[in-house]
Formats: C-alpha cells, sequence, structure tokens
C-alpha cells in the first residue's frame, strides 16, 4: 500500500501570507498574477495548506493563528537559511522596513536581483519570483521581510519581527 507525504513548501508561505493581507476574496487567477505564478502552482499550493490545517472553506481562508505559530516556531527550521556571499539585490531581513527603522546593521541582508540597489549577504527567497511581487506589494514585501527576520534573524530582531507580523497578519 502507498502512501503519500503530503510536505508544505516555502512557496506555500508566500500564497497563505498574500491571503491573509487581501482585503475580501480574490480568485485563484488573480492570486496567481500578483505573486507570478501559475494558477495550477497556486491550486497546489491551496490544496498543502488545506492538508496542513492552515487555510480552509471555498473562501480560501487563512488560519492566521496556526499560520503565525508556524511562522513564529517552525519557519527558521522548514525553510531554513543563512546569510551568503556579497550580492547586489534588493534588502530583506533588518535591512527591509519595518525592522530597519529599529536595527541598524553594517551588514545588510538582499534577496539577490540584478536590479538591486544595494549591496548585501544573500538570502534565498522562499521562491525564486518574491522579488518580482514584492516591488508591486509593498505590504507582502513587508511581511516576506520579516519572515526572513525569523529565518536568519538573531534573537532580537526574531522577537521584533514577531510582534510585526502579528500585526500585520492577525
Amino acid at each position: 500500500m502507498k502512501s503519500a507525504q503530503h510536505s508544505m513548501s516555502p512557496l506555500d508561505i508566500v500564497v497563505l501570507v498574500r491571503l491573509c493581507l487581501q482585503e475580501g476574496p480574490i480568485a485563484q487567477m488573480q492570486l496567481a498574477d500578483a505573486l507570478y505564478l501559475s494558477q495550477s502552482e497556486i491550486s497546489k499550493s491551496m490544496r498543502r495548506s488545506r492538508y496542513a490545517g492552515l487555510l480552509f472553506g471555498k473562501e480560501n481562508k487563512v488560519i492566521r493563528q496556526a499560520l503565525l505559530e508556524f511562522l513564529k516556531y517552525g519557519i527558521r527550521y522548514a525553510f531554513p537559511q543563512r546569510p551568503g556571499a556579497i550580492v547586489r539585490g534588493m534588502p530583506t531581513s533588518h535591512s527591509a522596513l519595518p525592522l530597519s527603522k529599529e536595527i541598524q546593521s553594517d551588514e545588510p541582508y538582499v534577496w539577490p536581483s540584478p536590479s538591486g540597489a544595494v549591496r548585501g549577504h544573500s538570502i534565498i527567497p522562499l521562491y525564486p519570483k518574491v522579488v518580482e511581487a514584492a516591488k508591486n506589494d509593498q505590504k507582502l514585501y513587508e511581511a516576506l521581510a520579516l519572515i526572513d527576520a525569523l529565518r536568519v534573524g538573531r534573537a532580537r530582531e526574531r522577537s521584533i519581527a514577531e510582534i510585526e507580523l502579528e500585526k500585520r497578519l492577525c
């Protein structure tokens, strides 16, 4: 008897966060366009999130408290990341708003992007099209930068990021 292993993908986190930030319902096609994904990728992502207990109903309602719990306690273990080589890119983690207002650092973190204006340690984003999606959606950008702080940040950065994410997602 075969059994299927159902595993979350880093992409699922981005889809769930975008759904949390959405005011009112959104069609899968609109969501796919906003995130630079195909509709089938969105559909698969939602199926995995439903299975994990993070999404329910025909309206695709995110169970926000469960998502926040996963982000606080699991994201850094499920989708770990360590700062890499110095590259040009788009600021993330403590180098992007809102954390950049509170945390000063000489070591910026960036998502690699040839069009980026900042040089810093590379942080591989949760999925390849994050930079494009974030350029067009400031709320999404800030939320994903906060999530990167949970993935790669020190205790103080993670603590501030948790508070900021709770404000945005719950």
